[in-house]
């Protein structure tokens, strides 16, 4: 296992576990994808560690952090997220998101102005791709099947089996961290809830889209497709290169990666954060 110095923080009536590292007067606050949590970051931190304080942290209701009792949607990740970094993070910082963490942080960023020096989108949720139009019926369907994962992760080998997706991206102490947090009938369950907060949260993305960053942003798409899902990952990657055209000051990169860049190209992502806090490389 892992062993990080972590803080529990007060948000809105809940608290989320913080994990603190790195140093120097710059600030990056990572924020997770769907199913995941602070851990994913780890291979982006020790890049990083000489150049900046790093701020990562689990959602409320995921591993070491709060649930509160409420149902949450994309909209409350957001403003815990803030919540969060006015607690923690002095000044401006960077904001780092992966998947469907690019909705929560899009979301954030209309309510941190100018505390938002860059922003780096990780292979984002594009909710304008055609893929997303009838995702409230591809979410009940794989909630069937995480149903019966929730129920059978209590049998430790099974749990193994499922978390095989991850296990050869992350180091040892990682993985045995999330096979601890994520991969329980707990974490699943959380997965769960997730996945219908972003469902329901897609329609309203499309009838009122966060206002854009005025922040440098930068997207990162990832270029290999899973087997089978290629035509769906092509209109993925077509709507994340759209978005960052319309920012006002964005730019769209594909990166050799599958979905998890910041596991598989670790020092990529490292770069692009320190192109945001305006260090050299």
């Amino acid at each position: 296992m892992r062993e990080v110095p972590g803080r529990v923080v007060p948000v809105n009536g809940r608290y989320v576990y913080v994990e603190e590292s790195g140093q120097g007067q710059d600030r990056v606050v990572f924020e997770a994808g769907g199913g995941c949590g602070r851990t994913c970051w780890d291979p982006v931190l020790p890049p990083l560690t000489d150049k900046a304080r790093l701020v990562t942290y689990d959602r409320a209701g995921r591993a070491l952090s709060d649930g509160g009792t409420q149902q949450r949607g994309v909209d409350d990740m957001a403003a815990d997220l803030v919540a969060m970094t006015e607690a923690v993070v002095p000044g401006e910082f960077v904001l780092v998101a992966h998947s469907m963490g690019g909705l929560v942080a899009r979301r954030a960023a209309e309510r941190l102005g100018s505390r938002l020096r860059g922003l780096l989108l990780v292979d984002p949720l594009p909710e304008t791709s055609p893929v997303y139009d009838t995702w409230d019926l591809t979410t009940k369907k794989i909630d069937r099947m995480l149903a019966m994962t929730q129920t059978l992760s209590r049998i430790p080998p099974l749990a193994r089996l499922f978390s095989g997706n991850v296990r050869r991206l992350f180091s040892a102490g990682t993985y045995r961290t999330m096979l601890a947090e994520d991969f329980t009938p707990a974490g699943i369950s959380q997965i769960r809830k997730e996945m219908q907060a972003v469902a329901a949260a897609i329609p309203q993305f499309r009838a009122r889209p966060p206002r854009l960053p005025q922040c440098p942003t930068i997207v990162l798409s990832a270029a290999h497709a899973a087997k089978g899902r290629e035509r769906q990952h092509a209109a993925i990657r077509e709507h994340q290169r759209r978005y960052a055209e319309t920012l006002p000051d964005g730019r769209h990169e594909d990166v050799a990666s599958g979905h998890f860049i910041q596991a598989e190209q670790p020092h990529l992502v490292a770069d692009r954060i320190h192109h945001l806090l305006g260090l050299d490389s």
